[in-house]
Parts: structure tokens; C-alpha cells; sequence
């Protein structure tokens, strides 16, 4: 869920009508359908309330990448940070292909655009007020864009702005170019309520942009830099109580957070308490007896809960599930030898069993088996499959042929990573040094903690490489639900930041980039969803990524909760609606 070129993606702004179901990390795509269990993802609404009250617990089985909206990238936290922030813009707190409409949120109204898409015009609602009561300006958001383009302060985040604004050289507020320190000069604030901010190319989406985590105000006197993520300033109903880094945090309401001023959030819980680092089976087991409300990764429980689940009526009674714009796939380090050799790539392509990769996340009920990057439900998406093995088992014999023609008969030895947190990525990796070794190609697993495997790990380019991680398990989600969308941040070389956090762990290929200049450039909407199409296809050609499955996800809620549907902007339960009848 980082670009750069002229734009012209009229599609860009019809989108929405797509169903969207986030990562990290990141946001994401996704149409609904029936639910493998007793509910679905078509818009239906779980216990409907306006009832005020309780507390909401919620467990993370990994730590935060950062409570900071500037250094945010998962799913998860896109959709939690509208419960403590106010961006200028939001997706819509709705069930449904509804949830995937963009609203205005901290602004009066979406983007005015002008100089043919290249300026972008918002107007502030009157009367919001950060958590002390000091009225949110203008100026705060604009300086909360500025410091999330600082990328070493804030690895995590996405580079829309960075690569968009017309930045004239401008990196960070910390070390402010200008000599009249007034920041910024691609956003302007004439005054205490109106922002402007000018691209240094035309995009019709701006409003995508707008609803980033990093549109959320900061004052400037109480930015810490690094250490803003102990302690977020709340512009929205919600403000910490607590914050123990790495344990847990306690939310609870934000006495200077104006209904009048926010259309937007019910704010039903009077406390929310989040754990971290929680081991994911006992979340499930949690989540069923009652003791928990919420796992929120929203990837779904595991599968000894799922098995648990679907064999227990009343238990499957109060599920979910839908097919989702996300994958979960592998990548292949090209910086790695001698992953560099493209036929040692498509080695692992063909020698993969993919029946693994699906058992690893539960089976069917976890996802389809992906034969390419981008899932069906992403308008245009073509179903491919350069790698065809019989039943999708593998094919050692032609695995072996590829190592012969990159100069490894014998096969090679190389490292496989995942989240050490996430059992489904750890089963993935076992499956993978299973059915790989049968072609002479020898993995050896390393874990690294979820919480910074971008920002220090898979995704920093020198310790991947320096640490042999020639296969790096990922998984991905639309940023917004077209090719752009879907693609840009993890195919897209110019991405690709050496200090870390990137979303991209490999794929540096200047025809890539060709294609997407092409597709980004390109008006008409057929022929910009082609583009997107061979930009798969010249992935897949070149063996940069191993697609895993197209994700589902059996989600659980306890009968206590109220308000619960899946938000098709963030494919998971949407965190702003929740109550509870548990007082």
C-alpha cells in the first residue's frame, strides 16, 4: 500500500463501485460474498445498536508497526487510526460496497480540484479540536504531511506524497530548506481553514490521498518525532489513556471531540483496550469463549480454530467471510544469488506446490489458489497462469530443467523469511521448504518480529540481502481497488527506498516501470486495465513473485458485539462502528 509519472486515471474516481475490502500493512480491496459460515460480506449489519457503553477488547498476535498515522501501513491500523485521528478524507463507516465510498471527514467537502488536477482545495470543518482543545488548523495538517515525507524518521508509511507533491527539493520538518522555515511550498495555507496542495503532475484521485493516515492533524508543538507514536495527540473520539510500547494500550473518550463537528463516528464504547504481541491461537480461543471481542489483523482465525468453528453450528453462526482484493504470495530476491539468474527463479515457480501454500491458510475457506498477482475482483483482472503444474502440486521435472539452464543441476541453497508472529506464514515457509527440497532447492526458515519486518528486515534492501533472504513471505492488499491501486507499491522499482520499509522487497525491472508510465498515462479505461494486466504478466514472465492464494478470511465475532459488518474499504470488521453489550 509509491510512484511517480503523470497521471490521468479517470478510472481512478469511479472505482468506488467496486466492492473494497488493508496491510501492513497495509488498505484494500475486495467483493463481498457469502460467508462460508452463518454470515456474509454482502452488506449485512450483525446486531444492530446504537447503545452507548462498555469497554471493546481487542489483541494483536504481533505488535503495531506504529500507533504514528505518518508511519502506519497495515490494513488493520488504517482502519483503527479513524477511532483517535480525523484524516481530511475517510472511506464511508458502511457495510458493503457502500464501505468503499470516499466521504469527507476532517474536510467540509472531497477535493476541488483546478490547474487541469494538478492543485487540490480543502476547506476544514469549524469547530474540531484536538484532545487538549486546542482547534485543529490547517496548519496542523499541513505540517503532518510534511513530516510523514520524511522517510528515515518514518519508514513505514506510503510515498503517494513524496512522489506527488511538488516537493522542490523539501524532505522533512526537522531539517526545514527554506529560509523562511514556512515549510512546504507545494501546501499552502492561507488560512486557519483552507489547505492547498500542488502536485508536480495531474491526478484525478487526489482524494485517495486524502484519506491516508497521514492527512491526520499533528501539532507541532507536541510532535516528539520518533517518540509520537508513545503518546498521538487524538483529533478524533477517542485519546490514550495508556500506552505500554510493545504490550498494550487503553483508549478511552475524548472529552473535546464534537459530535457536531463528525458525521461520520457513532464513538458507541466508552473504553478500548488493545493487546499486543498475544499468540494468535489463543486470540481464537479467546474470541470464542467470549473473553475477547476482536482479533484485529481481520485476516481470519487460524486453522485449528476454523476446523473448531465450522464444525459447531452455533459457532458458525456468528462468522464471516469474503473473498478479498488481497493476496498472500512469496517473493523472489533478484538480489540474492542466484535468485539474480531468472531460471533459478522460475525454479522455485515450478517446484512450489501450491495445495501447501492453501492448506497453510486453512484450506479453501482461506482463499483460491492465486496463478498471478492481481485477484479477480480487481476491475480488469485477468486470470493467467505462467506456471501451470499438475493439480497445482508442482512439477519437480521441469523445476530441475530451469536449475540446469541457470547453472544449478544440483539445486542451491538459499534463506526463506516471514512474520514471526503469523503461524499462516510460518506454515507457508515449512511448506515451501518441503516441496522445494525435492528439487535440490534447500530453505532455511528465518522468523523476523512483524512490527518491523519491513522497516529492518524483508524490507531493507541490505539486510536482505547481506542475510541471503532469497524468498521473503508477504502478503498484500489494495491500496484502492483498481490496477494502480493494487500494483504500484509492490511491483514498482522507484519505490524502493534503501533505508527500509518497503512494500516493494524485489521487483526492479525497468520494463515494469515502462508499462506502468504506460498504464498511468493512459485514459481509456480498457486499455489502462490491459496495461495492468502485462504488468502482471511481466512479473510473473520474470519470476519476481510466487502468488500464493487470493485471500478469504473466516472472521469470528463474539455475540456481544454490536454494529458488526465488513467494511469493503479495509476487507475486515470496520473498528469505527463496534459497540458492545458487555458493560
Amino acid at each position: 500500500m509509491r510512484h511517480t509519472r503523470r497521471f490521468a486515471v479517470a478510472a481512478v474516481g469511479a472505482v468506488t463501485a467496486l466492492v473494497l475490502a488493508a496491510c501492513g500493512g497495509g488498505t484494500s480491496g475486495g467483493s463481498s460474498g457469502s460467508g462460508s459460515g452463518g454470515g456474509t460480506g454482502d452488506g449485512s449489519i450483525h446486531n444492530p445498536s446504537d447503545a452507548k457503553g462498555g469497554t471493546l477488547r481487542y489483541a494483536n498476535s504481533g505488535d503495531w508497526d506504529s500507533l504514528d498515522p505518518a508511519d502506519t501501513y497495515y490494513a488493520y491500523s488504517w482502519n483503527f487510526v479513524r477511532l483517535y485521528g480525523r484524516a481530511l478524507v475517510m472511506f464511508k463507516s458502511a457495510p458493503g460496497a457502500d464501505g468503499a465510498t470516499l466521504v469527507p471527514d476532517l474536510a467540509e467537502s472531497l477535493g476541488k480540484s483546478s490547474d487541469g488536477g494538478k492543485t487540490w482545495t480543502y476547506t476544514l470543518r469549524k469547530g474540531v479540536k484536538f484532545e487538549d482543545g486546542t482547534p485543529v488548523t490547517s496548519k496542523d495538517v499541513k505540517y503532518a504531511v510534511e513530516r510523514s515525507l520524511d522517510k528515515t524518521t518514518f519508514p513505514n508509511g506510503p510515498t503517494y506524497f513524496n512522489d506527488f507533491l511538488d516537493l522542490q527539493g523539501y524532505t522533512s520538518p526537522y531539517e526545514d530548506p527554506s529560509p523562511d522555515k514556512l515549510g512546504l511550498k507545494a501546501i499552502e495555507t492561507p488560512d486557519d481553514s483552507t489547505i492547498v496542495f500542488h502536485l508536480n503532475k495531474p491526478f484525478s484521485g487526489f482524494d485517495y490521498f486524502a484519506q491516508l493516515p497521514a492527512t491526520i492533524p499533528v501539532p507541532p508543538a507536541k510532535d516528539t518525532g520518533t517518540k509520537y507514536k508513545e503518546h498521538v495527540v487524538s483529533s478524533g473520539p477517542y485519546m490514550f489513556q495508556t500506552n505500554d510500547l510493545g504490550k498494550s494500550f487503553t483508549m478511552v473518550r475524548n472529552p473535546n471531540w464534537d459530535p457536531a463537528t463528525d458525521p461520520n463516528r457513532k464513538a458507541l464504547p466508552d473504553q478500548i483496550e488493545v493487546a499486543l504481541n498475544v499468540n494468535s491461537d489463543d486470540i481464537d480461543n479467546r474470541l470464542i469463549s467470549g473473553d475477547l471481542d476482536v482479533a484485529i489483523e481481520g485476516s481470519g482465525v487460524g486453522p485449528s480454530a476454523q476446523g473448531r468453528i465450522l464444525a459447531d453450528q452455533n459457532l458458525k453462526a456468528n462468522t464471516d467471510s469474503s473473498l478479498q482484493a488481497r493476496i498472500w504470495f512469496t517473493v523472489l530476491n533478484a538480489d540474492v544469488a542466484p535468485l539474480d539468474n531468472v531460471h533459478c527463479r522460475r525454479a522455485v515457480m515450478y517446484a512450489a506446490d501450491k495445495t501447501g501454500y492453501q492448506r497453510a491458510y486453512g484450506g479453501a475457506t482461506g482463499g483460491e489458489i492465486a496463478t498471478n498477482l492481481m485477484p479477480p475482483v480487481i476491475p480488469g483482472a485477468q486470470q493467467f497462469d505462467t506456471y501451470p503444474t499438475p493439480g497445482n502440486a508442482g512439477d519437480i521435472a521441469k523445476a530441475k530443467d530451469e536449475l540446469a539452464q541457470c547453472g544449478q543441476p544440483n539445486g542451491f541453497t538459499t534463506s526463506i523469511s516471514y512474520r514471526a508472529e503469523r503461524p499462516k506464514e510460518k506454515a507457508t515457509a515449512e511448506t515451501l521448504q518441503q516441496s522445494l527440497a525435492k528439487a535440490g532447492i534447500n530453505l532455511e526458515i528465518k522468523p523476523y518480529p512483524l512490527a518491523d519486518y519491513l522497516k529492518l528486515y524483508a524490507g531493507k534492501p541490505d539486510y536482505a540481502k547481506a542475510n541471503n533472504l532469497g524468498l521473503m513471505v508477504y502478503g498484500w492488499g489494495a491500496d484502492w481497488p483498481d490496477g494502480y491501486g493494487f500494483l504500484s507499491q509492490i511491483v514498482d522499482s522507484r519505490t524502493i527506498r534503501p533505508t527500509g520499509g518497503n512494500s516493494n522487497l524485489g521487483v526492479r525491472d525497468p520494463a515494469v516501470d515502462a508499462i506502468i508510465d504506460q498504464a498511468v498515462n493512459e485514459q481509456d479505461t480498457a486499455k489502462r486495465q490491459q496495461d495492468w494486466v502485462d504488468v502482471d504478466k511481466k512479473v510473473m514472465d520474470d519470476a519476481y513473485m510466487l502468488p500464493g492464494i487470493w485471500a478469504k478470511g473466516l472472521l469470528y465475532r463474539p455475540p456481544n458485539l454490536t454494529n458488526v459488518f465488513i467494511t469493503n474499504g479495509f476487507q475486515m470488521y470496520d473498528y469505527l462502528a463496534l459497540g458492545t453489550t458487555r458493560k
